[in-house]
């Protein structure tokens, strides 16, 4: 064999045994990646700070069970056909289960539908979907209609079952607010018959749209609301800047859902009467075990209740120390 002949089959040689590791290690990667269980966590809105304790509850549960979450969805709650797009990119990497917040309970419903076809198992968490139950393996979420009548009930109770009122709600077709609002004004108008929602507002999900469509209706009804109900994180938080900014905040009875370190300052200074607080570790922690249940095969409750809490000047304290996710802390 001449040298030319055999420095080609030396290269020949070498290019074979590359090929040949760089397929052992292909395989030994895809085999390995094989092992990676997924999920796929959907929230309402990556960007508030309420869904990212939501994120660590399911990255939680997630490690406790062996399992590794794809957390991914549309930056604001508002934003409909972002979250369909995130529901059909988790079915198109082959996520073993589906654990999601509907940000609009009517336009998820089709894609609910096409995970259950799909044969992938699908949590709802946080806000309902109007899909038949049986698309679903289970709701965890609060029970938002009560948390609303207890807010109600907490402003009868500190107004003295007499006053005006404004509520500032979130976005329409969010069913989780919505019923809230519906637990509120339905409880007000049949225990305090004597309270009057005088103005409401749907806003856009951010706490800027919260806090101004709130001063409007304040400067709107300026001298006439004793009191003001807000249906979650954002438009807490954008309701009690409103209520600041203008100088209301000790004239006008403020109870808000959902906490955060602003709103915890301000039950601290007097200016928050209470606020309706969920636990969103827990909301997302549960949502996981869940899915993951589904995935096992196991039969599942399709209501799971997730306890609520009230934060006001008396128990707040006590909320810091034991429940310091919950309140944003």
């Amino acid at each position: 064999m001449t040298k030319g002949n055999w420095g080609v089959t030396a290269i020949l040689t070498v290019s074979a045994v590359l090929f040949v590791s760089g397929v052992v290690k292909k395989l030994s990667y895809d085999e390995g990646q094989d092992e990676v269980k997924l999920l796929a966590v959907i929230p309402k809105g990556t960007a508030s700070m309420w869904w990212e304790v939501v994120h660590k509850g399911a990255n939680q549960a997630a490690r406790d069970l062996g399992y590794e979450v794809i957390w991914t969805g549309p930056e604001q709650e508002s934003d409909r056909e972002k979250q369909i797009s995130a529901v059909e990119d988790v079915m198109a990497k082959g996520v073993a289960g589906i654990v999601l917040g509907p940000n609009d309970s009517q336009a998820l419903v089709r894609p609910v539908e096409k995970v259950k076809a799909a044969g992938i198992p699908c949590v709802i968490i946080d806000s309902a979907v109007d899909a038949d139950p049986s698309m679903y393996a289970a709701f965890a979420a609060t029970d938002n209609y009560a948390g609303g009548a207890e807010a109600a009930r907490i402003m009868g109770g500190v107004l003295s079952g007499r006053g005006n009122i404004i509520l500032t709600k979130f976005v329409q077709n969010s069913a989780s607010t919505d019923a809230r609002a519906a637990g509120f004004a339905e409880t007000l108008a049949r225990e305090f018959p004597n309270m009057k929602i005088v103005d409401q507002q749907y806003t856009l999900g951010t706490p800027e749209d919260c806090r101004q469509k709130t001063a409007d209706m304040l400067l709107r009804n300026r001298g006439k609301v004793d009191g003001l109900f807000a249906v979650n994180h954002p438009s807490s938080v954008g309701a009690y800047k409103a209520l600041d900014s203008l100088g209301l905040a000790t004239e006008v009875k403020f109870v808000g859902f959902d906490s955060d370190k602003v709103l915890v300052e301000g039950i601290e200074a007097g200016k928050v009467v209470a606020l309706i607080v969920q636990n969103p570790f827990e909301i997302g922690y549960q949502g996981v075990q869940l899915v993951v249940r589904a995935i096992n095969g196991e039969a599942l409750e399709k209501r799971v209740p997730i306890p609520s809490m009230v934060a006001n000047a008396e128990t707040i304290e006590r909320l810091k120390k034991e429940h310091p996710t919950a309140l944003g802390l």
